[in-house]
């Protein structure tokens, strides 16, 4: 595998290192010995699958606080996605910025989103099915969003948002509870 931090530290591009012959290729997705060299102490606790059916399908921006903050590990396996992250860590001095990167069943690149990071992505293609897997089990009690559409964050999603849930919808701008957001990522609380 091939890793590439970006601009956002700790969030990682992962490209496959392929071995092509006759048949096609071969390559390792996931190694823990390769991720913890890197610095990355990913341990799946959960491995999760989403179809998008219709081009222009949007989920996100999710995020869980600690100490149930969760990393991930996100491929499209058919189609293509616009993934995006934001970074929620106070402290940082990237907080508030954003990546995106278009991951797709050609490249299959994967990319390495740390703990408390939003994450969501746009489906580019109908029939896109994607594969994370999660570094922490899915908490009810720990889980928020932000708005796909907050000015705030300024994010570019490249098409019409055709399907989103209402729960997505529903996400509150960043304005009215940014200070929540900050007491409840901060490095203290993540920590404990």
């Amino acid at each position: 595998m091939f890793f590439t931090e970006t601009k956002l530290k700790g969030a990682f591009i992962i490209d496959l290192d392929r071995k092509a012959d006759e048949r096609g290729f071969f390559a390792r997705a996931f190694c823990q010995n390769e991720f913890r060299a890197h610095g990355l102490n990913l341990v799946i606790a959960q491995a999760n699958v989403a179809l998008n059916a219709k081009r222009g399908t949007l989920r996100g921006m999710h995020f869980q606080y600690p100490p149930a903050a969760e990393s991930k590990l996100v491929r499209c396996t058919r189609g293509a996605i616009l993934d995006i992250i934001v970074d929620l860590r106070p402290e940082s001095p990237t907080y508030l910025e954003h990546i995106s990167i278009e991951l797709n069943e050609d490249n299959m690149t994967a990319l390495y989103v740390p703990e408390r990071f939003a994450h969501g992505f746009q489906a580019l293609r109908d029939s896109t099915d994607t594969s994370y897997q999660m570094g922490e089990f899915y908490t009810p009690s720990a889980e928020d969003g932000l708005r796909h559409d907050d000015p705030r964050l300024g994010l570019k999603w490249p098409l019409p948002v055709s399907v989103m849930s209402p729960k997505d919808r529903a996400f509150r701008p960043l304005r009215e509870y940014e200070d929540e957001v900050k007491r409840r990522m901060s490095l203290a609380v993540a920590a404990a």
